[in-house]
């Protein structure tokens, strides 16, 4: 399959490895640190960080492959037993590197009414991501086949042999039809390499994950709840468009979905960002 560019700017589509069934499978970072031996059920307010603080650090890595291994099958998605040490990595503290990185922006302004907001305007820096794009039936099954080979790259499958710290959101850029009536099968998956990996980005052992300069951007973002799906990201897009004053000074074909909690929370957070033109 083909491949190019993933930045924030909505650059062309690409492509990620597009084989077969015989591929591993793979779920999403959210589903990957909601697990505590503990506390099966919804505890808390499913955010990252609180989640990830639930694993001991001796917790059995077979253990958590088994248990990963079913909450995958309600992704129609099948974890294999190589998983098993990045799952392992991804869910302990890591030697006190377990803290998530929010990546950093400064607000701009806001627009509320009554009290709720509807919509931030931020400034992104420019920096480094890792990036896949992937091509699948649903963009369910590209975001948890994409982040897979994320976290395999998070997780030693770098330059350094290292782990190298989780950052949030944990991002995908999506492309859409001039009307916004439908998706693009093209779904980019794309990591924010944490700050001390900034300035040398690790580089991945996978040839279909890139490391990307993205630009300078600001971007107009809105906070929706729920889980995140075509019907869904479709209808948050044309939800934050009808709110912008100017929407035409924004891209109008290509926007990200930012990922903060983990999706089997009935209260999951996520935004939907709307990029301005350079």
């Amino acid at each position: 399959m083909d491949r190019g560019g993933c930045q924030m700017s909505g650059g062309g589509p690409s492509s990620g490895d597009g084989s077969g069934p015989d591929r591993h499978g793979m779920i999403t970072l959210e589903d990957l640190e909601s697990f505590s031996e503990d506390q099966p059920e919804d505890s808390g307010n499913g955010s990252l960080e609180e989640e990830g603080q639930t694993i001991e650090e001796d917790e059995n890595p077979d253990r958590l492959l088994h248990y990963w291994q079913e909450v995958a099958r309600g992704h129609q998605v099948e974890v294999s037993q190589d998983m098993a040490e990045p799952i392992q990595q991804l869910s302990t503290n890591n030697q006190g590197r377990s803290h998530r990185e929010q990546i950093p922006f400064t607000l701009l302004g806001r627009k509320e009414k009554c009290g709720e907001i509807l919509y931030e305007k931020r400034h992104y820096e420019k920096g480094h991501w890792a990036c896949i794009i992937m091509r699948e039936e649903t963009y369910e099954q590209s975001i948890c086949y994409g982040f897979m080979r994320i976290m395999r790259y998070i997780c030693q499958h770098n330059s350094l042999g290292d782990y190298l710290g989780m950052t949030l959101p944990i991002v995908t850029v999506v492309r859409t039809d001039e009307n916004h009536s439908a998706m693009s099968p093209d779904v980019t998956v794309a990591y924010y390499l944490p700050t001390e990996h900034q300035a040398q980005p690790p580089q991945p052992h996978d040839s279909d994950i890139v490391i990307e300069t993205w630009p300078a951007t600001v971007v107009y973002t809105r906070a929706f709840s729920g889980p995140t799906n075509e019907v869904t990201i479709i209808n948050q897009i044309s939800t934050l468009a009808e709110l912008l004053e100017s929407p035409g000074v924004c891209v109008n074909d290509s926007f990200i979905v930012a990922g903060y909690t983990n999706p089997a929370h009935n209260n999951r957070q996520n935004e939907i960002w709307f990029l301005e033109r350079r």
